[in-house]
């Protein structure tokens, strides 16, 4: 039997990334915030994964994990063949010439001393020997694709707008000819006109490079335009994994209905019942015992308070649709 990691251009196989707890003179650990406690999933070639899911639930640790910016405390990230939380340091510099991120802050994350053309040719300079004219020339080329001036390679960050902040971060991004791109909530910092342009802008690159995303977000009407599949989380887990279509057609678990019907209905006739949520999220300095949910779960039965449920295929739900409840 083929083995599975070959399947996936990225897959993620039981991540746990737990950050310590450290008191007293001695600086003793006494705990441990699980901030990804156990997280699976794969994204094929050409796919979009989004991860959705509340500020603090671990999405960004989860992209940091897997290129090794955050320390993961156990499980396997195979990018293609190679595990990358082993790979020793050449290999590792290897990997991330085909893996690159796109950030949420479109000027946070850009050097206000370097100007754009240097900004988008840095990691060519970095990753490996050139020509002194190559730099250049694939940065004036980049721009262009992302639909920016030539002209602007000599100008600095605080003389464009959000939106071209984050234009030049996706050239950057593209630098390296990558094959994974993890975008982290690239479009959350843009006014909501300039967000339709960005997403429309990575769907065209991907077409015309074939690349492969990684899509955080907490917008879900963002992602069911996106994505082609999305993986809700809660407190550091997986609750619910489908295609975009079939989760946003059928929702089964309490959290990915909440979090669907909160966003607004804009030109729909239908009338919807808004689901809520009684109670806020958990600290993660004490999680409940149990199902992390069921505190503020409508449906908590005694299962839930006790054990944790697994990620499996939900009842009366399609192929692909899994569900982390003893209920569904």
């Amino acid at each position: 039997m083929r083995d599975i990691q070959y399947t996936y251009l990225l897959k993620v196989d039981n991540l746990k990334t737990y950050f310590p707890i450290r008191k007293g003179l001695l600086r003793r650990t006494v705990g441990y915030i699980k901030a990804v406690d156990g997280v699976s999933f794969g994204i094929e070639k050409g796919q979009t994964l989004g991860l959705v899911g509340e500020s603090g639930c671990g999405k960004t640790t989860i992209a940091r994990s897997i290129v090794r910016l955050v320390p993961a405390t156990a499980g396997k990230v195979f990018f293609e063949q190679t595990d990358t939380l082993s790979a020793d340091k050449v290999e590792l510099r290897r990997l991330r010439r085909q893996i690159s991120l796109i950030f949420q802050d479109p000027y946070g994350s850009l050097n206000p001393r370097m100007t754009i053309g240097n900004i988008v040719s840095e990691p060519l300079k970095v990753q490996r020997k050139i020509t002194n004219s190559e730099p250049a020339e694939r940065a004036a080329e980049l721009l262009l694709k992302v639909g920016l001036s030539p002209d602007y390679m000599n100008r600095y960050p605080h003389e464009f707008s959000g939106g071209q902040r984050q234009r030049i971060g996706i050239a950057r991004a593209l630098m390296l000819k990558p094959k994974l791109v993890i975008c982290d909530e690239p479009v959350s910092a843009l006014d909501v006109s300039i967000q339709s342009q960005i997403l429309n802008l990575l769907k065209d690159l991907q077409e015309e490079f074939g690349l492969t995303f990684l899509f955080i977000a907490h917008n879900l009407a963002v992602v069911e335009f996106f994505c082609d599949i999305v993986a809700v989380m809660y407190m550091g887990r997986i609750v619910e994994q489908a295609t975009a279509q079939e989760l946003y057609r059928n929702p089964l678990h309490p959290y990915t209905r909440a979090l669907i019907s909160a966003v607004p209905a804009v030109g729909r006739s239908e009338h919807r019942r808004r689901a809520t949520l009684v109670g806020e999220v958990p600290s993660a300095l004490n999680p409940p015992s149990g199902c992390p949910f069921h505190p503020r779960c409508p449906w908590r039965q005694s299962d839930c308070l006790e054990q944790m449920p697994a990620l499996k295929r939900g009842k009366n739900a399609d192929n692909g649709h899994f569900i982390a409840c003893w209920k569904c």
